[in-house]
Order: structure tokens, then C-alpha cells, then sequence
């Protein structure tokens, strides 16, 4: 019995390595041992235990020299999500403090506890912080694929985060969420989307809107079906940081950034983009730099799920008599979509000397009359226009006019409000007078 469990120690042997054979080669020395005390009656029982005793220890050692062969567990890192917390030197009501990390802190997995994992930091402290404050390594990897794919997308518009806030892999409020912005972080607009608004648990949709069907004659003639009432939405923005950070952000926690100079003039609308044309040098302006600029704002009603992401074009222009900003453009009642273009160029089809010369111009696109409804992507929320209009005026002097070639129509637009029904309301409201 002993021999048989010696020759299986010696097939462990030869698949263990060198480890295993150096164990297995001093079992081997006992064999004679055993051998001898099995020929009487009286060593069977103590053959036997050796013989339990030597397949144990050939387990234990050949067990010991595979493990060599294991491939080692990959080390995992979490991300710390806090603007601010601590590592601890136990899981406990009363705990030491062995370290202070910050928001997007690498740290390395060192065990794993029912709530509380124990990590590493870079600088070799270690402790035991709470898994809701930690973002795992997929996590990271949304957010890093997101900087990458977006580095080199030009900004739309530039705005400011009112209060401390998450950034979001994706638009919604229950998405992943990871980097924490500070109060005042400028920011860089990429793109917008545009979901339906979740409903606070307990709170019931509004009721179907009912419309009454009226009859040739005039008389109501019964309630027409029943329409779902329209979901209320919410507007979400993919932004970059100071840092290149890119994530999505709500957008009612942040404010374009407009100087004050004109957000003034924005008669109850809001800017959704506000871009230097050019300047104009004014030496009595109260304002300690001469050079004041001219600005071209893009505004939009103050209501998320809009269809497009502005109704409104205006150009301040600089009165440099009255030392004053004055409207010297506006294009109202359409439906625009970001980004708005600037630069300096000469009008291809102007005759007078002055078309020649570059000046500052501006170009923006308009959905295009003959375009279909535009529906916002349910999943992603993004608004994906048909066709559009390109719109570009040049500056000469405090006039802008419209680059377009003589003789041509312009292409008719989409508008928010009907054109026709404006027009019978303000007819209907003069007979009235």
C-alpha cells in the first residue's frame, strides 16, 4: 500500500517541477521504513497510517509546486468619487485616519470587505474606505473613452457650473457618474441632448389632453380620442473641463458664459452662445480696455426639449458716439443649430471695392423648410436635424449684410411659429381696432 502511494507521489513528482521533486525525493528516503514494519502483522496498521501520512504530504507539496504554475490574480484599482474623504485603519465605529484622498484618486484593490474594500494609494498609504465613495475601473474606462473620442471636437459655447456638481457618462440623472467640478469651472459646450424628465416616485403623469370635435354646422359634435400629454423634458450638455475632463452635465447647473454687458439685453430669452466678432477701438469707452468687442449672441426660449438649440440670432454692434452697445442685427423665428462659425472673409459675389476686402463674418445653419420633423433619439436624447440652411452675413462697418449670390431667392426656412398664423392674428386683431 505504501509503495503504490509512493509511486503516485512520484507521477506528482514529474509534473511539479523542480520544487515538487526536491519534497517528493526526501518522502521517497522513508520507503524502506515502511516497507520493513508492513512484513510483520503488527506494522500492517502502521503501514497504513504511513501510508495516509506520505499521500497527505505528497498532496500538500505537489499542490505547493503547482501553484507556481497559477496564473497571479490581476491587480484592480477603484477611483475615488468624493471631492474629498479618508482611508481608516479598520472597519470599526472607532477608527484611525491613515491618509486623506481626493476626487479621481487611483487607488489599488487590496482586499475586499462586505462594504468597505482596502486599497493602496500612490504613495503607498493603505486603509479602508466605503465602496459608495469609489468608482470601479469600468467606470473609469467610460469616462476616459469619452475624453478620447471627444478631445478634438471644437466647442459650440463656453459656460460656467454654478455649484458643485457630477459629471455624467451618459445624459440622465441615474447614469455613472464620476469627476466632481468646483463651483466656477469654465467649461467648453460639445454637443446637447435632450431626454424626458423622471417622475418623483409617488407623483402620477399628467392626465391625457381630451379636444373637442366640432361638426359642420359648428356645434361640438363629441370629445375627440384621448392624446398622451406631452413628457416634460430636461436638457443635457457633453462638456470638457479645464482639465480635459468630458462628461455629460445637466444643464440647469451651469450658465453660458456671457459678459453682463449684454445678457441685460436678452429680453426675458436666454443665450445659448455668445461669440466675439470682432472689436472696435472707442478712447473715451468708461471701460478700461478701449478695445470693446462686438458680439454675436444666439438666444432660445427658457424651455428644455427644444428641437433646435436656438430661435433667435443678435448682433451687438458699438456705438462709438454714444459709447453704447445698439442691436445691429436680428434674425428671429427660426430654428438654429449649433455652432455658429466666425471668421474674416471677402464676399464672393459683391461687385464694390469693399467685397473684396475681408471683414469679419459669421455663418449659422437653419433647418431648411423642406426638412422633416426633427424627434429627438429616445435612448440618447441627441437631436439630429434634416436638411438645413446656411446663413452668412458680413460686418462693414456697424451694417450686416447677407452673403448671398445676386439674383438668387433665398431657400425657405423652418419656423418655430407659423408665418401664416401670425400674419391672420395680426390681421384679425387690426379689424378689431
Amino acid at each position: 500500500m505504501v509503495a503504490g502511494a509512493l509511486e503516485f507521489c512520484d507521477v506528482c513528482a514529474a509534473s511539479t517541477g523542480k520544487m515538487g521533486r526536491v519534497g517528493f525525493a526526501a518522502l521517497r528516503s522513508f520507503r524502506a521504513i515502511f516497507l520493513s514494519s508492513s512484513q510483520s502483522g503488527s506494522g500492517r496498521s502502521i503501514s497504513r497510517l504511513a501510508a495516509a501520512a506520505v499521500v497527505s504530504a505528497c498532496l500538500g507539496v505537489g499542490l505547493g509546486g503547482c501553484s507556481r504554475l497559477r496564473p497571479k490574480p490581476t491587480t484592480q484599482y477603484v477611483y475615488v468619487t468624493a471631492k474629498q474623504t479618508f482611508l481608516r485603519d479598520r472597519v470599526a465605529a472607532v477608527s484611525n485616519r491613515t491618509a486623506t484622498v481626493e476626487n479621481g484618486d487611483k487607488l489599488q484593490v487590496l482586499e475586499h470587505g462586505r462594504r468597505f474594500v482596502k486599497v493602496q494609494t500612490a504613495k503607498g498609504e493603505q486603509g479602508w474606505i466605503d465602496e459608495k465613495v469609489v468608482a470601479t475601473q469600468e467606470i473609469f474606462d467610460q469616462f476616459d473613452g469619452l475624453k478620447q473620442a471627444h478631445q478634438s471636437d471644437p466647442a459650440v459655447a463656453s459656460a460656467v457650473v454654478r455649484d458643485e456638481v457630477y459629471l455624467h457618462a451618459r445624459p440622465g440623472r441615474d447614469t455613472d457618474r464620476f469627476y466632481r467640478l468646483a463651483e466656477g469651472e469654465k467649461l467648453k459646450l460639445l454637443k446637447r441632448a435632450t431626454l424626458p424628465k423622471p417622475v418623483p416616485p409617488g407623483m402620477k403623469l399628467a392626465a391625457p389632453a381630451t379636444a373637442a370635435v366640432v361638426g359642420k354646422d359648428g356645434k361640438a359634435a363629441g370629445a375627440a380620442p384621448e392624446l398622451p400629454a406631452p413628457p416634460a423634458m430636461e436638457d443635457w450638455w457633453l462638456v470638457r473641463d479645464s482639465k480635459g475632463d468630458t462628461g455629460w452635465l445637466y444643464s440647469r447647473m451651469m450658465d453660458v458664459d456671457a459678459p453682463d454687458a449684454i445678457t441685460r439685453y436678452a429680453e426675458g430669452q436666454r443665450i445659448v452662445g455668445a461669440y466675439v466678432l470682432t472689436t472696435v477701438n472707442d478712447p473715451e469707452a468708461e471701460q478700461a480696455d478701449k478695445d470693446i468687442p462686438v458680439y454675436v449672441t444666439v438666444l432660445s426660449p427658457y424651455k428644455a426639449g427644444l428641437t433646435y438649440d436656438f430661435d433667435q440670432v443678435r448682433v451687438f454692434t458699438w456705438n462709438v458716439k454714444k459709447h453704447r452697445y445698439e442691436t445691429g442685427f436680428r434674425d428671429r423665428n427660426i430654428e438654429g443649430y449649433l455652432p455658429v462659425e466666425m471668421k474674416m472673409a471677402a464676399d464672393p459675389y459683391g461687385k464694390s471695392p469693399t467685397a473684396t476686402v475681408a471683414a469679419p463674418t459669421f455663418s449659422y445653419r437653419v433647418l431648411s423648410d423642406e426638412a422633416g420633423p426633427v424627434i429627438p433619439d429616445p435612448t440618447t436624447g441627441a437631436v439630429v436635424p434634416g436638411k438645413m440652411v446656411l446663413k452668412t452675413y458680413r460686418l462693414e462697418g456697424n451694417l450686416v449684410r447677407r452673403v448671398i449670390e445676386p439674383g438668387t431667392t433665398a431657400p425657405g426656412e423652418a419656423h418655430p411659429e407659423q408665418v401664416a398664423e401670425k400674419k391672420k392674428a395680426t390681421a384679425k386683431t387690426r379689424r378689431h381696432k
